[in-house]
């Protein structure tokens, strides 16, 4: 069992988190928190259940660092994380987050989620045609960063060797762009904006049924199963859609056919289809129906949390287990004052 201090915001928060869900012991320094797309109850719980929270009167957290097997810091920019002092820090793996890295031209420039995602080419694809683009909602850019920072330390920590990890959230994106750049390395392809259609691969879009919507992705070799699953065989010999090409020409054609194929339908009865035509389809599912999910149930990923006025919460496992581990419950624990003890 590893100690991990956890100094910063949404995405040190998530990397103590992974390591609490996985058995080791979080220590948190307690920082102000920029605006979050949850409450800040929601946030608290999500991400800091079972770890210990201190307040610290200074940035000085030498002996706090002495004692962890991990530091994770999370920083505005290169100076920001130097003013810690981190370079002094005696913990065997230390683990720097920020906007763009320790080192480049880059290092301390200002920088936010949205407008990572909009150099990192993500706003470019995000939208409608013709419209103002979007960003993502949520926490990704902290989140995935987060996993990136979880996975070098505990590399670190079982090839037993000291290291410090320098996480850029800029570079985490663009290390998940793949399929973006591979289109524009291999067939000097460009993606843009389309909506909910994806576009290169027809039919992948999002269809109005009978109760809900449903969203379909077709790769090539699954498109004569979706002609079953359609209920409309006869697309499996039409010329027009004989391969992805051909199909990308005449895709308002296909999605009309398509659309009149699936209004109609519940999205139980296309649970059913889409399963016994082995297709990956998916039903649009409200926050309810997530949350009585029978899949999610028979893999406990639901996790009790004890609040501190004792009210039990329900709140995200972790997206994976090791050696089939029960995922545990967690409790918030109180805020405490960090008595600063100095190494001189």
């Amino acid at each position: 069992m590893d100690k991990v201090l956890e100094i910063g915001s949404y995405s040190a928060g998530f990397v103590g988190r992974l390591f609490i869900q996985n058995g080791h012991e979080v220590t948190r320094i307690e920082t102000a928190q920029p605006p979050a797309w949850a409450s800040s109850e929601a946030m608290t719980t999500f991400l800091h259940a079972g770890k210990e929270r201190i307040h610290a009167r200074s940035k000085d957290f030498a002996d706090l660092a002495a004692k962890a097997d991990i530091v994770v810091l999370e920083a505005s920019s290169a100076d920001h994380a130097a003013s810690f002092g981190v370079d002094r820090w005696v913990s065997p793996v230390k683990v720097v987050i920020s906007p763009f890295g320790l080192t480049g031209p880059k290092r301390n420039w200002r920088a936010t989620p949205h407008t990572l995602l909009a150099m990192a080419g993500y706003t470019q694809i995000i939208g409608d045609a013709g419209r103002a683009p979007l960003s993502l909602p949520g926490h990704y850019v902290e989140f995935q960063s987060a996993q990136f920072a979880f996975t070098a330390a505990n590399a670190c920590r079982f090839s037993k060797e000291s290291k410090l990890i320098d996480v850029s959230m800029y570079e985490s994106l663009l290390a998940l762009s793949q399929f973006t750049t591979v289109m524009w390395s291999c067939a000097g392809r460009v993606r843009s904006r389309h909506g909910s259609d994806f576009y290169w691969v027809v039919p992948s879009n999002l269809f109005r049924c009978l109760d809900g919507w449903v969203y379909i992705n077709t790769v090539p070799t699954f498109w004569d199963a979706i002609t079953v699953f359609l209920e409309l065989p006869e697309l499996a010999i039409d010329p027009r859609f004989s391969d992805n090409d051909l199909r990308m020409q005449h895709r308002d054609a296909l999605h009309e056919l398509i659309g009149d194929a699936l209004i109609s339908v519940t999205k139980r009865e296309i649970r059913a289809r889409a399963t016994a035509a082995r297709i990956p389809a998916g039903v649009v599912q409200s926050f309810g129906e997530v949350l009585t999910d029978k899949h999610l149930a028979q893999r406990d990923f639901w996790q009790n949390i004890r609040a501190l006025d004792h009210k039990i919460l329900t709140s995200p496992s972790s997206g994976f287990q090791v050696n089939n581990r029960a995922r545990g419950n967690f409790a918030l624990k109180h805020v405490v004052t960090h008595k600063h003890e100095s190494n001189e």
